[in-house]
């Protein structure tokens, strides 16, 4: 899997309470999403503890600071999946984009004081025929 470090919205990023990306990436204007489907990997790269749910999703906005953010996919995954190597759902780049995104994490139930998340575009998934 590459992981280009201007295309990563959180690199290894611990999440131990509500919390957005540590990167958010300009996409520049129109759809970045057009045309071939772009590559999203979110994935766990520590074990969550504590937590009873961690839900993730993938903003945009038309300016860098988020000043009115928009939604445009989640996923919610309980705690007993977020081990490390698991990978979120969401495999490509929702339509949507109003110029910058972001991935925002909100935790349900009690605070983690481990687990860390690495997420960003990447060039191509790790599947190939045998995984279908």
């Amino acid at each position: 899997m590459l992981l280009d470090s201007q295309n990563k919205f959180s690199d290894r990023q611990a999440i131990t309470a509500n919390d957005v990306s540590e990167n958010v990436i300009d996409m520049g204007k129109g759809e970045a999403s057009f045309g071939t489907p772009k590559p999203l990997l979110i994935q766990v790269v520590e074990d969550f503890n504590n937590l009873t749910s961690l839900k993730v999703e993938i903003q945009t906005a038309t300016d860098p600071d988020f000043t009115t953010p928009e939604t445009l996919a989640e996923s919610t995954q309980v705690l007993e999946k977020l081990k490390t190597g698991y990978v979120f759902p969401i495999t490509t780049l929702p339509k949507g984009n109003k110029g910058y995104m972001r991935l925002k994490y909100t935790v349900a139930g009690t605070a983690p004081t481990q687990g860390r998340i690495t997420g960003g575009l990447v060039a191509a998934h790790n599947e190939g025929w045998h995984d279908v």
